[in-house]
């Protein structure tokens, strides 16, 4: 039974072997506990070694534009003017608390992403 925190890919990889081993152990046997615990010392370790940064915020806004057909007058309805619009998507304006909210509410861009700073 693994019982410690993964801190090598060698360890990371001798721990995935195992939970293929056991992956159909049932729950409130050795088995079942030790399944449970290799999955959150596999997701702790992956999280440490395999994050994945939030996209930038402009950047992430451009491409759900792209993927909606949304042009710049497009996102003036949601921002309030066009200048607006163009100077946030050259990054010459910071997106606003108000502002942030309607992309969020329209766009469906998490807050997380949106009030990174850029």
């Amino acid at each position: 039974m693994v019982n410690k925190v993964i801190k090598t890919e060698e360890e990371y990889n001798t721990a995935l072997v195992r939970l293929e081993e056991i992956f159909d152990a049932k729950v409130g046997t050795p088995e079942g506990d030790e399944l449970e615990l290799l999955s959150l010392l596999i997701d702790n370790y992956e999280k440490v070694q395999y994050s994945i940064d939030l996209p930038d915020p402009i950047e992430a806004i451009k491409f759900r534009m792209e993927q909606l057909n949304y042009k710049p007058k497009d996102l003036a309805k949601i921002l309030g003017f066009r200048s607006r619009v163009t100077e946030v998507l050259s990054k010459k304006r910071k997106l606003s608390l108000d502002m942030i909210r309607r992309v969020n509410r329209d766009l469906h861009i998490p807050t997380a992403v949106l009030v990174q700073d850029y």
